[in-house]
């Protein structure tokens, strides 16, 4: 594909669109981009933006590389410092392979303030780092005069504070200012009044804010609203307003409001005027005045640079001091007079000749989410000023010596002066085990190689582990793979390239899932040896898993994930925190089965319905059909089992599946036409007879009223797209589970047509069958198999055995498993035709190929900026829990790009759950007791309260109880060893055990304390 093609490489960016949209997508392939300063903050930018596919990029600098590059730099190696190469030009190639469709060139031509700036009008966005604010503010006025503007971004990082501006132009129009579907309400009542009060049904809140605006279709009664716009103002979270109705006719039932996204114009001043009195987004609510303190800070930088020709030195007293005199000085010019904090002001001079990779990496994801703002106009920009900062990590490094943060000339420099050379030491000998390659994988890997992590020359080790494949569509965020790596193990190859970055390191990369199944590999031994372990998974289960294993080891866990433009870190240390199992979101709710049965409302609806059809069908079906001759191999064993009157297992589906097998294609179109007419007017014809449209319930309300929609039988018409579609797809896939051989000729219109044509359609016979209409039950179970039917059964199974209609290639199908990423296999066909077609028997709003890949696949939206933005963030808090700080400096995080938010709040203190007599416990607390050969079940029950002070009153292990008084015989236990109650797994010489005690006050159940891990053989304590 041509760099300039409008096409979208659908296998290459399927996680983005789901982000994005085909719109911005589109925006984003004409795009031209111009990045100057390829340090560590230039290269992260520029990383995630090619990724994202801009049409070109120009990256700029005119620095040569220098061995501290390699510390903050992932794409400089130590070839390009030895040969003294441009940084640009040193990054270029590195750059352009991430992505074919991107055009990407360097530039060492000098920025300075008489540098004629014409030649920028050919981009949309120019992005400035490392660059003195006079000449940020040249260039930022230059572009802020053009027609239109071109985009202007200034993103620093200087020691362990990181600053963000953004200036769209007077006026920006974004269209769509949160990326979120639009929501849509099903409405109980409308009220003739001024204004008129819209209340939605029961359990479904509006979600909607005062200013949006909705739009009605499908009202009864109040028709003339149907198709009219109106602004809302919220009244409660079940109702809002919308002027005056009282001209209007009664409302009788139905209707749904439908949100409306309305572009929105944000304005932008220069960055002139912002310097002086800046907006900006607060970040941590903990200290809301930081933000203008830094502000303060970094312009007394700027100055004492201007004023010096350099940066303030390490550890140097009279430039914290001069610092100091200048932030005092500017303080009066800034319209809001902030506070000079003096700790800001020594940090900010001892620490800006540093920089610190994690905070780099996280400015960088946000700052490269503002790039494609800002050439696309979706999603809301920043306005104006973004400051993130790192305080907490050196608010225990008060007592250490400047000689700690000097430089040395190594690839640590920059940040030794963040942290000192002991915490860098620290990092060195880390012991991390990292669960999971994918998109954060890569980027967590990236900062461990910048930091150093695992590269002691006595100890220090990166573990790593990862199941999957590198597809294609891995390619578009997981930036350390490559087009030839497609196929390859994540782990190995993720682990290959993370030793280009940085070959010191020593990483073990393993293929395996992280479960149950594999605690043989990743025991308790492994645990205990590992300092912190960092999950970068995209499912819930597995963390709850890996937090379980952490928590009985003591291990600290870093968890972070994404969706789209979100993205939330979480941390997880011994002693001071929760763990993740402590609080649970809530249960995602599941479609009623009758809804998806009978009364869909919704497009997930339809969609949810045809994966269980495709699940039923090519899945299912054939894996029950299978299992049976599995059971039984051979026709002659069957019938030899039926003669002999043995009852068979499964031989009532089995004859099902063999007297209507298709033998031909032509079998299996004409099977597919009697699906159509089954699922798409045979259904509705049958609840029509069964509900009426005059039929009522006992209050005397329509049965058919909002949300349920009354099916309209559909009429199979050939030369509908549609139906043809669903013809063809279904066709397909059971010309695929029968093994049954096609070809393009076969499914030509044509074909298809002539084959369609000769179909005989029986005429509809309503049945009494009863429809569920209860939304609280749950899918029934199969109605079992009457005696008569399974005599039946096999009377037809040995008839078509017999009449050697059972031969050998009869006996297997073929079990689909769904795959959605692979568009020649047909199943989003299916999926897609089958669902559309029940949207519109139902009158729902159809949905795309893309929406029906994204439900029915469960696709998380993915996209590299947020992915960048929260493996930076873990990687922060990963250097406190190795300096082992205190429970207030570490941060989690919740952002949310596309708005932006990003929100730092406290981690939650671990709670203390009280036993009684002051004895009290919390999940990180293990009681130990250690046995002997012979001691009994009361030795261990007398050893726990001679060491804890509290007599057990029931011991359980798992699942079993082994000690509980008033049950029957347990009493007799005391006396037995516990060698004989309980066994070990034979990798251990322990057994965790469940202990509760009697309450404080009679009637309350008994306390159940924290796990009392026994040990077989008496060992040192």
């Amino acid at each position: 594909m041509a760099a300039d093609s409008m096409e979208i490489d659908d296998a290459l960016y399927s996680r983005q669109r789901y982000v994005l949209g085909d719109t911005a997508m589109q925006k984003m392939a004409q795009s031209r981009v111009f990045l100057s300063g390829m340090g560590g903050l230039g290269v992260e930018i520029a990383k995630n933006i090619v990724l994202a596919g801009i049409k070109a990029l120009t990256v700029h600098d005119t620095q040569q590389c220098k061995t501290r590059d390699l510390g903050t730099n992932f794409f400089v190696c130590e070839d390009d410092v030895l040969n003294l190469r441009n940084r640009a030009e040193a990054v270029l190639h590195h750059i352009a392979e991430l992505n074919p469709y991107v055009q990407v060139v360097s530039s060492a031509t000098p920025l300075n303030e008489t540098t004629d700036l014409s030649f920028l009008r050919q981009y949309q966005c120019v992005i400035v780092t490392e660059m003195k604010l006079s000449l940020q503010r040249k260039i930022n006025d230059f572009c802020h005069a053009q027609h239109p503007p071109i985009k202007f971004i200034s993103a620093d990082v200087y020691g362990i504070w990181a600053r963000l501006f953004c200036d769209f132009g007077e006026e920006f129009e974004v269209l769509d200012t949160t990326g979120e579907e639009p929501k849509e309400i099903f409405i109980s009542s409308i009220t003739q009044s001024d204004p008129g009060i819209v209340t939605c049904l029961d359990n479904n809140p509006h979600k909607l804010e005062t200013g949006q605006f909705v739009t009605f279709r499908e009202i009864n009664g109040m028709s003339c609203l149907n198709g009219s716009m109106h602004q809302i103002t919220v009244v409660s979270p079940y109702s809002f307003s919308i002027g005056n109705t009282t001209d209007t006719e009664p409302y009788l039932h139905g209707g749904i409001a439908v949100q409306v996204k309305t572009p929105k114009t944000f304005h932008f001043e220069r960055l002139g005027k912002q310097l002086m009195n800046p907006t900006y987004l607060v970040a941590d609510f903990s200290k809301p005045e930081v933000p203008l303190q830094i502000h303060l800070a970094l312009l007394a930088l700027d100055q004492f640079q201007e004023s010096f020709a350099r940066m303030p030195n390490t550890g140097c007293l009279p430039d914290a001091e001069e610092m100091l005199k200048i932030a005092v000085s500017l303080r009066e010019r800034l319209e809001s007079k902030p506070q000079v904090n003096e700790d800001v002001i020594k940090w900010l001079s001892k620490t800006a000749r540093g920089s610190l990779a994690p905070l780099t990496a996280a400015l960088g994801g946000i700052a490269s989410q503002e790039v494609l703002k800002a050439v696309t106009g979706k999603f809301s920009p920043l306005q104006q000023w973004l400051y993130i900062d790192a305080l907490e990590l050196v608010t225990s490094l008060e007592e250490a010596s400047d000689e700690e943060f000097f430089p040395r000339g190594d690839r640590y420099d920059a940040l030794r002066a963040c942290i000192g050379e002991t915490l860098c030491q620290k990092l060195h000998h880390l012991n991390v085990f990292l669960v999971g390659c994918g998109a954060i994988g890569c980027e967590m890997l990236k900062n461990f190689a910048l930091l150093g992590v695992g590269t002691g020359s006595e100890s220090g080790l990166v573990t790593i582990t990862d199941p999957d494949l590198i597809e294609k569509s891995n390619l578009n965020r997981q930036f350390l793979f490559r087009p030839h790596h497609i196929q390859k193990p994540k782990s190995c190859t993720v682990a290959a390239a993370t030793l280009r970055i940085n070959g010191q390191m020593k990483i073990d990369p393993y293929l395996n899932k992280v479960c149950p199944a594999t605690e043989n590999i990743y025991n308790d031994n492994f645990y205990t040896k590992q300092d912190v372990v960092v999950t970068a998974l995209d499912n819930v289960e597995a963390r709850r898993y890996i937090d379980s294993r952490c928590l009985a080891n003591l291990c600290p866990l870093l968890d972070s994930g994404t969706m789209g433009t979100k993205g939330h870190t979480e941390i997880i240390v011994p002693q001071l925190t929760e763990s993740y199992n402590s609080h649970r979101d809530p249960p995602e709710e599941e479609i009623p089965f009758c809804t998806l049965k009978s009364f869909p409302a919704a497009t997930e609806h339809t969609i949810q319905w045809a994966r269980d059809k495709f699940e039923s069908a090519f899945s299912h079906k054939p894996s029950l059909f299978n299992k049976f001759w599995q059971t039984y191999p051979s026709a002659e064993e069957v019938l030899q089992r039926i003669q002999s009157g043995e009852s068979l297992e499964g031989s009532f589906q089995v004859i099902k599946y063999l007297s209507r097998r298709p033998r031909n294609w032509q079998q299996c179109v004409e099977l597919a036409r009697l699906k159509f007419e089954k699922y798409f007017n045979h259904k509705a014809l049958q609840l029509l007879h069964s509900f009426p449209l005059d039929t009522r319930l006992k209050d005397g309300s329509l049965f058919w009223q909002s949300p349920k929609r009354p099916p309209f039988p559909i009429q199979f018409d050939f030369s509908d797209t549609l139906h043809h579609s669903f013809i063809v797809s279904t066709a397909k896939l059971f010309a695929v589970i029968y093994c049954i051989p096609f070809t393009e000729k076969d499914m030509s219109e044509e074909t298809i047509f002539k084959i369609i044509s000769g179909v005989k359609i029986q005429e509809f016979r309503p049945s009494n069958k009863v429809v569920q209409t209860d939304e609280t039950l749950r899918k029934p179970d199969p109605i079992p198999i009457s005696s008569e039917d399974e005599r039946n059964a096999l009377l037809q199974l040995e008839n078509a055995i017999l009449a050697n209609e059972a031969t050998r290639s009869d006996l297997q199908m073929k079990e689909l498993s769904f795959e959605k990423d692979d568009d020649s296999n047909g199943h989003i066909d299916f999926i897609t035709a089958a669902s559309n077609l029940r949207a519109r028997m139902y009158n729902i709003e159809p949905a795309d190929r893309l929406k029906t890949k994204r439900i029915a696949g469960k696709i998380i939206p993915a996209i590299a900026t947020s992915t960048a933005a929260v493996a930076g963030l873990v990687a922060l808090e990963l250097i406190k829990v190795v300096g082992g700080y205190p429970f207030q400096a570490y941060k989690n995080c919740f952002f949310n790009l596309a708005i932006p938010i990003v929100v730092f709040t406290e981690t939650a203190a671990v709670r203390k759950t009280a036993i009684r007599n002051g004895i009290s416990f919390t999940i990180w607390d293990r009681w130990t007791i250690y046995g002997k050969d012979d001691f009994t079940l009361l030795d261990f029950i007398n050893a726990v309260k001679e060491k804890y002070g509290i007599e057990p009153t029931m011991v359980v292990q798992g699942v079993k109880m082994l000690y509980v008084p008033v049950m029957p015989g347990h009493v007799k236990r005391l006396k037995l060893t516990m060698q004989k109650l309980v066994k070990p797994s034979a990798d251990k010489k322990y057994v965790d055990l469940t202990v509760s005690f009697a309450p404080e006050t009679d009637g309350e159940e008994d306390l159940a304390g924290p796990p009392v891990r026994y040990y077989f053989a008496c060992v040192d304590n």
